[in-house]
Order: structure tokens, then C-alpha cells, then sequence
């Protein structure tokens, strides 16, 4: 006797899991085929999480190695394409280390720590139309609760490795993550204001227009925040390893660095998915029915490229300046872009409180002029006081006859 799912569950409008329930209900009993599917689903979400972590680490490589004018891993398998799983076994063979003096269980917990807001995140992000594995009505508002249980993590891993390095790497990470998360989820505000919905699906039904264009500033300060919070170059200073060996992981080895390591990349994946669905309009392309799930892998990997193509490109900054760049920079820019849209939004929606075509497109064309002058502007702000700074410090005057003008030149 098969089994339906009630139009009242939270997964009723999941197209894949109620597949999966459909053809359970033809041998298990109801409540056993509702575990099973739940059960499938979960190790779909995490075998893909992992399998794409292998893959974004290859491409990564590869992509590094032709920007910056080197081979990449090219040894195991054509272009290098083993070379995650030659990684993983090597990682797997390696002895498991605990440091003497550390705390073992919060030590064993820090890489399931790492995982599990991976896990929740993917549950929510709607790959296509209707297989989000639940299309929660406050979406965002549970991708920013969720993706602050990392700060956690690295906080239980430096403590927890009684390492100084490990520590001091720690405390770097946590403070960068609670500087960046203001600007972040005041970026992500002014996109909730147009969109009309906290719900990931409801925003990507909102965009006749892609809201790359009609929030640019809101997408530059969250691919900015959230490229300081996954520790990637050039704001990865509590990964630094010239500074402090490999940050908050120094004690971590074996399987446990893999699961780590994972978690990181597997974190740009789902970030780079983030993206996609609040400013790429998500699966919307031609023939979404059918191609919908291509064009957000698309979308999804030229995301994933920008990330790379940043890495590549600018060198590691300061603690400092990288406080000051979240501080001076990107939290004026989001208060002018949430209040921009706030005031957009009150004159220019309709009766029925939403935005037309014509609209979007009025206010795309505000905000990309808008976002280039508060860029230019407040970036020569930073720059300047940055100068005034090194010179009321005292910095060292060059003795030689035209090493200023050539210091201000290269800088």
C-alpha cells in the first residue's frame, strides 16, 4: 500500500524527497518510509557537500596554477584529477594526534562543529523549483543564525588545542567573524526590503530583474564579508602560516583535518549558493522547468571563480586594515545602501506593495551610481586616514632623494 505525504508537512513541497517517500510507501510501512527518506536526503546533502568540497579543491588548484602562471596538480590521474583522493587517503592514513594538555572532548567536536552549519545551510538553499529540502518562510534569517555556529567552532578549536598559535589564531577568526557579520546582515536587509520575503524561493521569484543589479552594493559588501569570514585571501590572517603556523587547526591531523578542511571549502560552495539565489536569481533562466538546476551549477561556478580569481590576485592585509575595512568601509556602505532601498521601496511600490519590471530597473539604475560613488568615496576616506595615521605615528622619513615619490607611486 503506498503512502502520500499530508499537504500540511514541511516537506510536502520538495519534489525530490517526496519522490523518495513515494517509493519507500511501495514496501515500508508509512512512518518507516518517512525515516528512510529523511534518511536518503541527509546522505545525499552530505556525500554532495563533500564530493563538491574534493572537486572546488581541484579546480581551485588548477585555476590558481594558471593565474598565477604555474602547474597545477597534474600527477595523479589526467590534469591532476585524483589528486583529491589522493589527498584523502593520505589523510586517512595519517596518525590521529591529540596534544597532551587538550581538552579531548571539545577537541573531537570542533570538526562536526564545522560540518553541521554546512549541512543545515544546504537544507534551505532551493537548488530548483520546489527542492529546497524545506522552504522556510525566514530563509535568510536562518542562513545567518546558522552560519554563526562557525564562530564557535573556531573558538572550541583554539581553545581547546592548549597551543598558543592555535589560540592566537582563534582569536583572530572570531574577531574578524564578529566584525564582518554587521555589515553582512545589513547587506542582506536591503534585498529582504525588495524582495518582500524572508523566504529564499519568494526572493528568487522576486527578481524580474537579477538583484546583482538592483542591490550592487549589497552584493559587493556581502562577497567582501563573506570572503573575511571563510578566511580566504587576502583576509585569511588567522590561517596565516608565515605568522602562526596553520591557525586554529596547528594540533588538528588525520581525518580530522580532512573534515575540517572540508568544511572550509565546503563553506565558499555553499556561500557561492548563498549568492546565487539572493543576487543571480538562483535556477531562473531559459527553460527553467528543465534547465533550472544547470543554470544555478552555472551561476554557482562563476561564484566560486571570483572567489579564486580574488585569492589570486591581492596579497594578505593586516589585522588591522582588515578591521578598519570592515569598521570605516563596508559598514558605512551597507547603512547607505539599507537606507537607500528603505526610502526606493516607500515611494516606488504599488498598491498591492510590490515592485514591477519598470520599477526594478529605476532602481538599478540609482544604486549602481549610487554604489560607485560611495566605493570611490569612502575608499579615499580609508586611504587618507590611513596616510595621516602613519604620519602622526611618526613613520620614518625615506633619506633617499626621491623614495617618497616612488613609495606614493607604488602604493
Amino acid at each position: 500500500m503506498s503512502c502520500r505525504l499530508s499537504s500540511d508537512s514541511i516537506l510536502f513541497e520538495n519534489a525530490l524527497y517526496r519522490a523518495v517517500y513515494d517509493v519507500a510507501g511501495l514496501f515500508l510501512p508509512c512512518w518507516l518510509a518517512y525515516v528512510a527518506a529523511g534518511l536518503v536526503i541527509m546522505l545525499i546533502l552530505i556525500n554532495a557537500v563533500l564530493l563538491g568540497a574534493a572537486v572546488v579543491t581541484w579546480l581551485e588548484r588548477r585555476v590558481l596554477g594558471r593565474l598565477q602562471n604555474r602547474v597545477g596538480p597534474n600527477r595523479w590521474g589526467p590534469f591532476g584529477i585524483l589528486q583529491p583522493i589522493a589527498d584523502l587517503a593520505k589523510l586517512l592514513t595519517k596518525e590521529d594526534l591529540v596534544p597532551a594538555g587538550a581538552d579531548r572532548l571539545v577537541f573531537n567536536l570542533v570538526p562536526l562543529m564545522m560540518m553541521a552549519p554546512l549541512l543545515l545551510m544546504t537544507a534551505v538553499i532551493p537548488f530548483n523549483r520546489n527542492t529546497a529540502l524545506a522552504d522556510l518562510n525566514v530563509g535568510v534569517l536562518f542562513i545567518l543564525a546558522v552560519s554563526s555556529l562557525s564562530t564557535l567552532a573556531v573558538l572550541m578549536a583554539g581553545w581547546s588545542s592548549n597551543n598558543r598559535y592555535a589560540l592566537f589564531g582563534a582569536a583572530r577568526s572570531v574577531a574578524v567573524l564578529i566584525s564582518y557579520e554587521i555589515p553582512v546582515v545589513l547587506s542582506l536587509l536591503g534585498v529582504v526590503i525588495v524582495a518582500g520575503s524572508m523566504s529564499l524561493g519568494d526572493i528568487v521569484g522576486a527578481q524580474t530583474v537579477p538583484f546583482l543589479l538592483v542591490q550592487p552594493m549589497a552584493m559587493f559588501v556581502f562577497l567582501a564579508g563573506m570572503s573575511a569570514e571563510l578566511n580566504r585571501t587576502p583576509f585569511d590572517v588567522a590561517e596565516a602560516e608565515s605568522e602562526i603556523i596553520a591557525g586554529y587547526h596547528t594540533e588538528y591531523s588525520g581525518i580530522k583535518f580532512a573534515l575540517i578542511f572540508a568544511a572550509e571549502t565546503g563553506a565558499m560552495i555553499v556561500v557561492s549558493a548563498t549568492i546565487c539565489t539572493l543576487f543571480l536569481g538562483g535556477w531562473s533562466g531559459p527553460f527553467p522547468s528543465y534547465l533550472g538546476w544547470l543554470w544555478f551549477l552555472l551561476k554557482t561556478l562563476l561564484i566560486i571563480f571570483v572567489f579564486i580569481w580574488i585569492r589570486a590576485t591581492y596579497p594578505r592585509l593586516r589585522v588591522d586594515q582588515i578591521m578598519a575595512f570592515s569598521w570605516k568601509f563596508l559598514l558605512p556602505l551597507s547603512l547607505i545602501n539599507l537606507a537607500a532601498t528603505a526610502i526606493e521601496v516607500y515611494f516606488l511600490r504599488g498598491p498591492d506593495g510590490a515592485l514591477s519590471g519598470g520599477d526594478l530597473w529605476l532602481m538599478a539604475g540609482i544604486n549602481i551610481v549610487l554604489t560607485v560613488l560611495c566605493v570611490f568615496v569612502f575608499g579615499d576616506l580609508v586611504r587618507n586616514r590611513s596616510h595621516r595615521g602613519r604620519r602622526s605615528a611618526g613613520a620614518p622619513q625615506p633619506a633617499v632623494p626621491g623614495a617618497a615619490q616612488f613609495g606614493r607611486e607604488v602604493s
